[in-house]
């Protein structure tokens, strides 16, 4: 990467799915050889899939801020089509066993957005920018409506209360490393 960079191909470098350990181990090298090292981490992370809070701290540390993927309310809105899909077509088999997987987490989500006035979709993406630590939610757009949602996620300002029941809904692994893990 780093030769990549000295050639004018890119310009800077990110990393996907790393560990904490990998970003600080990246950084370590890169401060050795006098180059800028990672500015990004695209991990997997939303509502469903938090493993990666522990590593929040380190990342912060490296002013790296995770890029997430949100998929949340997609799921919802994936189930709530099924629910009225024509007979006879046939839907993602992983993705279904996702859902039946999370249903009743899915299912308390659901109740939750619909309480609070909002779409599924709006819910998970205001989360996402809730977390001072993510720099910039990966949102993947097919329609004009689905921009309209995200772009109220901006607006929706989650209260504390919200936050909590997400929380019991979708637990994360439990704080910061290592505390999270360690003791």
């Amino acid at each position: 990467m780093e030769t990549l960079v000295q050639q004018g191909k890119v310009i800077y470098v990110g990393s996907s799915n790393f560990a904490g350990w990998n970003i600080a181990l990246a950084q370590a090298q890169a401060h050795r050889r006098n180059f800028m090292g990672l500015v990004s981490e695209q991990s997997l992370y939303h509502l469903n899939a938090r493993m990666i809070e522990p590593s929040h701290p380190g990342l912060q540390s490296f002013w790296i801020g995770p890029d997430s993927l949100e998929s949340t309310g997609r799921r919802v809105a994936r189930r709530r089509a099924e629910k009225k899909a024509a007979q006879g077509r046939r839907s993602d088999e992983r993705l279904g066993q996702m859902i039946e997987k999370n249903r009743v987490k899915l299912e308390a989500y659901e109740a939750l957005c619909q309480e609070m006035g909002e779409k599924p979709a709006g819910v998970a993406l205001a989360w996402l920018l809730h977390n001072p630590v993510v720099t910039a939610p990966i949102i993947g757009l097919r329609t004009l409506e689905q921009l309209q949602g995200s772009l109220r996620a901006v607006e929706l300002k989650l209260s504390d209360d919200v936050i909590k029941k997400l929380d019991e809904i979708f637990p994360g692994p439990g704080g910061q490393a290592p505390e999270a893990y360690a003791w």
